[in-house]
């Protein structure tokens, strides 16, 4: 066993210890790291950027109605759905350099779609992911003083030691650990392609 799987499972043992399992954190793998810089946007965010673009917000910025920006983008997120591997394996996470690429394949093809200037997309795309990436790390720091609170409690109670807390946090500052699927970063749909669209409600 290496020692990165001994260290996961030291974690592992005083985030089942704590019942965090159940409270929401979960543990991700090495082999199976999560894309934390994905342009994918987190079910429980703001709304109208639950689970991708608000296309009210980027119909605005580029001065066309939302439903035809809605369409456009559920078009491209099609036309863009990147293919399952034909053995059934989990896809390996993109690079910096793929994710670039992938992003403007995006702002091309909705461009493209809208019949909109690319620098204008560009540039609505970019004030959003803005606020995306503000709402994810607000989402973060709740949780990360969420998950100190309760790691004071278990060790105050005896269930962990000072050195579990520091482990979990370190854990958590290093996005080995993270606030459930889809939340905080990890798991959210999409990893390293544009997000599918969506409406405000």
């Amino acid at each position: 066993m290496d020692r990165s799987t001994l260290t996961r499972t030291g974690i592992a043992g005083a985030v089942a210890g704590l019942g965090l399992a159940v409270g929401g954190i979960a543990i991700a793998s090495a082999d199976d790291a999560p894309d934390t810089s994905s342009t994918s946007a987190h079910p429980g965010g703001p709304r109208g950027e639950r689970g991708g673009y608000d296309a009210a917000a980027l119909a605005k910025a580029l001065g066309l109605k939302e439903a035809t920006v809605k369409k456009a983008l559920d078009a491209v997120r099609d036309e863009l759905r990147p293919e399952k591997p034909a053995d059934g394996t989990k896809p390996t996470p993109p690079t910096e350099a793929e994710r670039a690429a992938r992003q403007a394949k995006f702002v091309t093809a909705l461009a493209k779609e809208l019949n909109v200037s690319e620098a204008k997309v560009k540039t609505a795309v970019a004030a959003q992911e803005k606020k995306l990436e503000a709402a994810r790390e607000e989402r973060r720091t709740e949780s990360r003083a969420d998950l100190v609170t309760r790691l004071d409690a278990a060790v105050k109670a005896g269930t962990l030691t000072e050195a579990d807390k520091t482990s979990v946090l370190k854990a958590f500052d290093a996005k080995v650990i993270g606030d459930g699927p889809g939340g905080g970063g990890f798991g959210g749909g999409g990893r390293g392609g544009p997000p599918p669209a969506q409406s405000a409600s």
